[in-house]
């Protein structure tokens, strides 16, 4: 890892993933490098992007063009309704077939959770795809990735802010939580419950590990966005992107102080 920089820590949240991509572009244009990331669900997705070397405004380009009901095909198995085919795709097509963790610009730890051993799995060497998959596959709703004799599905069930495979580097953790809960939000109907929940049981697992980051960011505007709010990705992007330009001069202090 290079001296001098940040480790991020970026957490699932669904759409709300996308204001990771305003965070990596306002820390760009700073010019405060960061050394290594994690991620879980959303934000592994947008870690393995901006690891590969993908510029953040390239990447919310990309995700606009994209049909994201299209990616997604009914599978009616007995572990889920969709699919993660035409993901896996997509990302192999902008990503690479074949990519490795080593093919990284910059040291990547995906989380996963092993459905069956109930237990958080990191994965920072060998095959990308299929671990990313699985960090991503919110259970009911995506059918588990298989991947080396186990069922993934999403990281952020045990671990949405991924702390752990940072702190041996001994850079400043910087968290980046999209998940807040809005607490005066209504649940009117079913579709809600099962967001409400879903956020509720991953946000339950940070408190924590928030203690463990040298910096928390945690856009509250956030609150007021849905899982599957992909269409206002602009709005999304400029909350990460101004929320992490106000935060400036504590970035500074961090590499300034280590």
């Amino acid at each position: 890892m290079q001296p001098n920089c940040l480790s991020l820590a970026l957490s699932g949240g669904g759409a709300r993933g996308i204001a990771h991509l305003g965070v990596l572009a306002a820390l760009d244009e700073l010019g405060l490098p960061v050394g290594a990331l994690a991620g879980a669900s959303s934000g592994a997705i947008v870690s393995t992007f901006y690891a590969a070397g993908m510029a953040p405004r390239e990447v919310l380009r990309l995700l606009q063009a994209t049909s994201i009901p299209r990616l997604t095909r009914p599978v009616f198995g007995s572990q889920g309704l969709l699919g993660l085919d035409a993901v896996g795709q997509l990302l192999e097509r902008h990503l690479g077939v074949g990519l490795r963790f080593e093919d990284l610009r910059l040291p990547l730890t995906l989380v996963a959770t092993d459905l069956e051993a109930g237990e958080s799995v990191y994965f920072s060497e060998g095959p990308l795809l299929l671990p990313l998959l699985g960090s991503a596959a919110v259970p009911i709703v995506y059918r588990p990735i298989e991947y080396q004799g186990r069922q993934l599905v999403d990281g952020g069930l045990l671990n949405n802010l991924p702390v752990e495979p940072l702190l041996p580097l001994g850079a400043p953790i910087v968290g980046v939580h999209c998940n807040p809960i809005n607490r005066e939000g209504r649940v009117p109907n079913l579709r809600r419950v099962v967001e409400r929940t879903l956020q509720i049981a991953l946000s339950a697992n940070v408190a924590t590990r928030k203690t463990q980051c040298a910096l928390l960011l945690e856009p509250p505007e956030l609150r007021q966005y849905r899982p599957l709010d992909f269409r206002k990705a602009n709005e999304l992007f400029e909350i990460g992107y101004r929320h992490t330009l106000s935060r400036a001069a504590e970035l500074r202090a961090l590499l300034a102080g280590n």
